[in-house]
């Protein structure tokens, strides 16, 4: 039986605005197509091991600052990870972490494990409201969620935005981009939870932790409920 191993970074202090529900869906995702999931909470203080997943959430900037010590001492690893194609989704603060650094309005900067070729700096606004992205890589090619920030995060290099803002205002209320994409890394600022909003997501990441595409699922209630909030506007 196919099994994934999925690694849960920090829930104690990055859960916030429902991000475990991300964790959920995918694990819900495997036990309905009777693919074996092993998830292993990784609490600071702890050792990472090789896993095929690994998912850290938002918080607030207290917790993002103690988490953000705590990743420097696994970079070396998390980097060799994603070199080697392992999975990577960072939601709000913690994708804000997978960049080279989040520099707050007041304090030092704190530093990310790029990851991304991305930074973060504290803006006057916060962004508030729902979300929805046009992308060019899942099918449906919209993705929908909830976004609570005030940071603003510029992508470099090769990493490419997860899409085209079409309702919201996404990584900088700017450049019209919302999310993150590097090999298998992805990060974005859609809260509430992400991926039971949008299943063809949880599965495309399913699908690359595994190397082949699961099999299809009875989505008709995910789709209605994704579908009611394309363009939904805070």
């Amino acid at each position: 039986m196919k099994k994934i191993r999925l690694a849960h970074l920090y829930p104690k202090l990055l859960n916030i605005y429902g991000d475990g529900g991300n964790i959920l869906t995918l694990k819900k995702r495997c036990e309905w197509r009777g693919i074996g999931i092993e998830i292993d909470e990784i609490n600071i203080g702890d050792s990472i091991k090789e896993h095929d997943i690994y998912f850290i959430g938002g918080g607030q900037d207290l917790q993002q600052i103690e988490v953000a010590g705590e990743l420097q001492k696994h970079k070396d690893f998390l980097t060799s990870e994603r070199d080697n194609m392992a999975v990577f989704l960072g939601i709000c603060g913690g994708y804000q972490l997978m960049g080279h650094y989040y520099q707050p309005q007041n304090g030092d900067k704190l530093q990310g494990i790029s990851l991304l070729d991305a930074y973060t700096q504290a803006g006057n606004k916060r962004f508030i409201g729902n979300v929805t992205v046009q992308t060019e890589f899942v099918d449906p090619n919209t993705l929908v969620g909830f976004e609570n920030h005030s940071g603003l995060t510029y992508l470099q290099g090769s990493t490419e935005p997860l899409g085209k803002i079409l309702t919201g205002n996404g990584n900088n209320g700017v450049d019209g981009t919302e999310g993150a994409r590097f090999k298998n890394v992805f990060g974005t600022y859609m809260h509430g939870s992400f991926l039971p909003k949008n299943p063809q997501f949880a599965d495309y990441l399913l699908e690359l932790a595994l190397g082949s595409k699961p099999e299809p699922l009875d989505d008709k209630i995910e789709n209605l409920t994704h579908n009611s909030l394309v363009g939904k506007k805070y």
